[in-house]
């Protein structure tokens, strides 16, 4: 149902293809999976090497929807985490192989979607030489946020670490990917606005955490009382706002409050539900944003650097994604 998905409308006319790109060329390919998903290894599987990839994006609000294939077998791997997002795999054409942990996979076939949440959670996947993708690249705090908003609580680890296949032939979710893809071949513009990309986004998250939560056999809402979170991670968060201007490293941070990288990891994610990375890209750009609204001669670059920022493309859109507005907007309300 979806071999022609983001490609034609309802006229059975093609869509705008402003964001599709054929490559065989591994840098443009990593290029653009990097910035759409997040940073990622790969690794052909077998002798024929060369990659022969269709990438489609498009977006629902805050939602990166993408239809992409390698052209080849493939192992993906080694996610960042610090991205901080959520995969939501369905299916086209061919097999994906998701790893389970301890020898166990799950293998999607047509229709089927595999969710994993790589910011707090390994993930890794094998993909046959028919595989063809329909993606979703959800912000974890997007669903975080919905679950507050919705439930009253954010879930612990045991949702965010679960991965899982949801969804399948004759499925509400299928469903709903139809809606929603459809929807972007009519009216992309609209769907990646304010207004229905908004509304659409919410509806994709509450169907998501709905349908995982009921995988990982967990009630939303029901708060699990922890204990109170060990001294490290306190201090790990002083130092970060003491340092954030110095753009420490998870190993610096670690070694300062003496405990493992892996183990400061684990700590915030468990008492935080976040990382210690997304902890410091936050203060360095409340940090700016607060030198911004001083008026003391100096331009946005000269702030920005000051704070560790060399390319001031993306630090510009990653100001611009958390506070809605760009660094020169925020100094012409002076």
């Amino acid at each position: 149902m979806f071999e022609d998905a983001l490609l034609i409308d309802a006229a059975g006319r093609p869509t705008m293809q402003h964001h599709q790109a054929f490559s065989q060329d591994w840098d443009r390919i990593k290029e653009w999976s990097d910035n759409i998903y997040m940073p990622y290894t790969v690794t052909p599987i077998g002798s024929r090497l060369k990659p022969a990839s269709d990438m489609y994006s498009a977006a629902v609000g805050k939602i990166d929807v993408t239809r992409f294939c390698y052209g080849i077998p493939v192992s993906v791997g080694e996610c960042s985490p610090e991205a901080g997002n959520i995969l939501v795999l369905t299916t086209i054409r061919g097999n994906g192989r998701h790893a389970l942990g301890r020898g166990v996979a799950a293998n999607t076939g047509v229709g089927e979607t595999f969710v994993a949440d790589c910011s707090r959670t390994d993930y890794f996947v094998e993909f046959d030489e028919d595989h063809l993708q329909l993606n979703l690249t959800v912000p974890h705090q997007l669903v975080a946020d919905h679950a507050q908003q919705w439930y009253g609580s954010v879930p612990d680890d045991r949702l965010w670490r679960h991965k899982c296949t949801i969804g399948g032939r004759g499925s509400s979710w299928l469903a709903l990917m139809d809606y929603v893809v459809r929807a972007i071949a009519e009216s992309p513009d609209a769907m990646s606005g304010e207004r229905l990309g908004a509304r659409v986004q919410e509806l994709v998250t509450a169907q998501l955490l709905e349908e995982w939560a009921t995988q990982a056999g967990l009630q939303l809402g029901v708060v699990v009382v922890a204990s109170a979170e060990p001294a490290y991670v306190r201090s790990a968060e002083e130092y970060i706002d003491t340092f954030a201007r110095s753009v420490p490293t998870a190993s610096e941070i670690a070694a300062a409050v003496g405990v493992s990288v892996r183990a400061l990891a684990a700590g915030f994610r468990r008492y935080r539900d976040t990382t210690p990375g997304q902890r410091l890209r936050a203060r360095r750009l409340e940090g700016v944003r607060s030198e911004l609204l001083r008026s003391d001669g100096r331009t946005v670059s000269e702030i920005a650097n000051a704070w560790g920022y060399v390319n001031l493309g993306m630090f510009a859109a990653a100001y611009r994604k958390r506070f809605e507005e760009l660094p020169s907007e925020t100094r012409n309300r002076l």
